[in-house]
């Protein structure tokens, strides 16, 4: 595959290097185009190096071959990394100054972008339409990332991994970008907080990213959604937020969450339930913090309603509904059968397993899961960043539609 890979002027451009030599190792061409201020931070010798091929920012160098047309032209996927706020605003405008902006002007391949800035530079509303209006042009955009920035400060702006970006890339590639397009979805993400007094609550480890991963998938592929999320880490809503087709909605507890997602079901054709909802929670919750000095106390708990049986019994004809089986399994036959008898008692379309630990599952950037279908057989797996599990779901629900 013919790749190119634009590298704007910040300080995450160390990692792109990385993200060329994965391309490259893996049987690519690869063909490195930096703006002047890039090669401040890597310089051309490096770039040449690791791509195997010359690099050049002037559209004036190989003139006779008509070079800052034919890389766009050519191009079979074009990564830019990292993708700095006045780098996202040129591509916004159409503006092409230099060779990089030629070459987006010039290919029909996919685009896929790593935003790398300060967080009130991402958060600027002139930023977030840039964002927005690439968006709407099919424009794929991966991160940023929540964490330390150069200088101190931490937030989302930080790009993401190489892995990630390379992942992200090539399945924008392989994936139709409008497959789901005219789909009404409704997903679920995030862990339910139960309430024992004004301090304390019942919860779990679910930071909520491969439910929003599910939810950006969907959006990137054409679907319209509403995204309805528990307690997430910081900085795992921050994309969807700003996402033109994604509403969000907050619902912290179970009954609030089953609420909310019977209310947007009905006017939803696929539903995935990918939140981690408490199991149990306490019938009457204390208005006052509970002391230790008031002794001893025994934690009595109630069931909380089951949402997605619920939503299976309410459901209107033709809807798709996925749940998702977060599992401690000692084998991959454990995990299987554990699948299969939750998928029969739940009654949902699809059910996704997933095997969770102190080290997997929860919390973690990448994933592994089995598809059970309505069978109550393995219909596939996927593993990898959570990204990449989320669109391997979709392929699967669109096998099921």
């Amino acid at each position: 595959m013919f790749v190119v890979v634009g590298v704007s002027g910040g300080i995450a451009a160390y990692k792109t290097v990385q993200v060329v030599r994965a391309l490259v190792t893996n049987g690519h061409e690869v063909h490195v185009v930096p703006t002047d201020d890039a090669l401040k931070f890597v310089g051309t010798a490096t770039w040449e190096a690791i791509s195997r091929h010359p690099v050049t920012t002037s559209v004036h160098d190989d003139v006779a071959e008509v070079r800052h047309v034919a890389l766009g032209t050519k191009a079979d996927l074009v990564i830019v990394a990292p993708a700095t706020a006045n780098t996202l605003a040129k591509m916004a405008a159409g503006i092409s100054d230099n060779l990089l902006g030629v070459t987006l002007l010039a290919t029909t391949a996919p685009v896929v972008v790593a935003p790398a800035m300060h967080t009130a530079m991402w958060d600027h509303a002139a930023t977030q339409a840039n964002i927005a209006t690439l968006r709407a042009r099919g424009i794929h955009i991966v991160g940023p990332a929540d964490g330390p920035l150069t200088g101190g400060d931490s937030g989302p702006g930080r790009m993401v991994e190489p892995d990630e970006i390379v992942a992200a890339a090539l399945a924008a590639v392989d994936a139709p970008a409008s497959d789901l397009a005219g789909l009404r979805v409704a997903v679920s993400t995030g862990g339910t907080r139960e309430p024992i007094d004004p301090v304390r609550f019942l919860g779990n480890r679910s930071s909520g990213k491969q439910g929003v991963a599910v939810a950006l998938a969907a959006a990137d592929r054409g679907a319209y959604v509403h995204l309805v999320a528990a307690h997430v880490d910081d900085g795992v809503l921050h994309e969807a937020l700003h996402h033109p087709r994604i509403a969000v909605e907050r619902a912290l507890t179970a009954v609030e969450m089953d609420a909310a997602m019977r209310a947007v079901s009905d006017e939803s054709d696929v539903v995935v339930m990918a939140a981690a909802v408490a199991d149990f929670s306490v019938p009457e919750v204390s208005d006052v913090k509970i002391r230790k000095e008031d002794g001893t106390f025994a934690l009595d708990l109630v069931e909380n309603p089951d949402i997605l049986i619920g939503l299976v019994e309410e459901r209107r004809p033709g809807q798709t509904i996925v749940g998702f089986a977060a599992e401690t399994a000692a084998d991959d036959g454990e995990l299987r059968e554990r699948g299969i008898r939750k998928r029969s008692r739940k009654g949902v379309d699809l059910l996704v397993v997933n095997r969770v630990g102190w080290q997997e599952g929860f919390e973690a950037s990448e994933n592994a899961v089995l598809f059970v279908d309505a069978t109550d057989d393995v219909a596939g797996q996927a593993s990898g960043t959570k990204r990449a599990v989320a669109d391997a779901l979709w392929d699967a629900v669109l096998r099921l539609r």
